[in-house]
């Protein structure tokens, strides 16, 4: 009978695997807890973080990073990514220029994704990749400050040292364990990714792209508890309206956009800016709209609409599913999901491998945005949380999340993101368990 079942299995494995599907969704559903206290709460958790995400990050940093990272597939040229940034390029260039990139960016897990995809698709290797994909959210200069000021200058310290231990020694491991097949990926590269090769000067070009990466930083300019940063943070959008009205004049100037159609889009921004003035994001999204729409309707610059628009719909649903689901399972900063906080309070209550571990994994999946990470640390060290395990949340978790976690998959594959989770949990842990019981 079970040689039968095996042979029946095997001649209708498409129908019997969607019928295990059906019959495990149905018995879920089924056995639900719904009704409870603790459910009800953790999927209206769920809502709640995946409402504030839409609010908070999907416009100011998510659809700007799409625009650059579309503008990268579109406009950089894939020899100057090779030279500096490809598989055969050198290696302590190619990691230090990944790793100086990410750092200046100052960015989410999540809002560094796409800028991860675009220079990974655009040829550069997958050691200098990683180091960018983890230096943006982890080796956040004020984030760093912030930890020293907040958890003492010893944890901040070890975070600052880690986070730029990691990226560069995560990113040579990877290198290591995928050499031959970037090498083969080196050659299928030739062929290029997106449109062709850019024919616009690099004085046309670099001043592009660092308008929009200052656009995007000082967009997300986070409050914190310094006058310098405050001061900025005042200034933020009088600072981004600036840069943007610089990146107007540039794409008028070097590329030679309609400055007509360029006055109308500014025209509909301030207008907006006036009649809604408590919600800058209505002007910033209008603006972004308006570059792409007028970057349609010309031949040239069609491929960068195409490009930004390939990644808004690789990414965004995948993120906004996996915030959704990190908000079920552990809540929002400060509040309960699905596992009661006080079970992660007493899992990390000391400085053992265990605490540490589970502390690292739990950072792996939880989702931060700025600076966050540091009052939700200082709240479990107040429940007891030792330093060792406190540590390995501060370098898991800026550079990874659950969400992040599915769009890496998409990018680099189930193996490769696999191993680069791990790669971080296992660094982290270590280096908490070391620093948890040696100093």
């Amino acid at each position: 009978m079970t040689t039968r079942l095996r042979e029946l299995y095997a001649s209708n494995s498409r129908e019997a695997n969607l019928l295990f599907f059906m019959l495990a969704v149905f018995v879920l559903i089924y056995f639900i807890p719904a009704g409870t206290a603790r459910f009800d709460n953790a999927v209206l958790e769920a809502v709640r973080l995946t409402h504030w995400y839409a609010q908070e990050h999907v416009i100011l940093c998510l659809l700007p990073a799409f625009l650059i990272a579309g503008a990268m597939s579109a406009y950089i040229s894939q020899d100057a990514v090779m030279r500096y940034l490809g598989p055969e390029a050198s290696k302590p260039v190619a990691f230090s220029v990944a790793s100086v990139s990410g750092t200046l960016l100052a960015v989410c897990s999540c809002t560094v994704l796409p800028l991860f995809g675009g220079i990974y698709k655009r040829g550069a290797g997958l050691g200098a990749a990683i180091a960018f994909l983890y230096s943006g959210p982890a080796i956040n200069i004020m984030a760093v400050v912030v930890t020293a000021k907040v958890l003492g200058p010893e944890i901040g310290i070890a975070r600052a040292v880690g986070a730029i231990l990691f990226a560069l020694v995560i990113g040579t491991i990877m290198h290591l364990i995928y050499r031959k097949e970037e090498a083969q990926r080196t050659v299928k590269n030739a062929r290029g990714f997106g449109g062709g090769d850019t024919d616009k000067p690099a004085s046309a070009i670099v001043p592009f792209f660092a308008l929009m990466v200052g656009v995007l930083v000082f967009a997300n300019w986070a409050a914190a508890d310094s006058a310098v940063w405050m001061q900025i943070y005042e200034w933020k959008w009088l600072i981004t309206a600036l840069l943007s009205a610089a990146l107007a004049g540039l794409l008028i100037w070097r590329w030679h956009w309609p400055a007509n159609q360029l006055l109308i889009l500014a025209a509909v921004i301030v207008v907006a800016a006036v009649i809604v003035p408590s919600a800058p994001e209505l002007p910033f999204a209008i603006g972004i709209a308006g570059l792409m729409i007028i970057a349609a309707l010309r031949d040239q610059d069609r491929e960068w609409t195409l490009q930004s628009w390939d990644f808004a719909k690789q990414i965004l649903p995948l993120l906004l599913g996996g915030v959704f689901i990190a908000g079920f399972a552990l809540g929002r900063p400060g509040h309960e999901g699905i596992i009661p906080s006080e079970w992660v309070a007493m899992a990390v209550g000391d400085n053992t491998l265990t605490s540490t571990v589970i502390a690292s994994v739990l950072g792996a999946l939880m989702y931060f945005s700025t600076l966050t990470e540091v009052p939700i640390v200082e709240a479990l060290m107040g429940s007891g949380m030792g330093k060792g395990p406190a540590l390995a949340l501060l370098l898991a978790g800026p550079a990874l999340s659950l969400p992040n976690m599915l769009v890496i998959r998409t990018i680099l594959g189930t193996q490769k993101t696999l191993v680069y989770c791990a790669l971080v949990v296992v660094m982290a842990t270590t280096t908490g368990f070391v620093y948890g019981n040696w100093w």
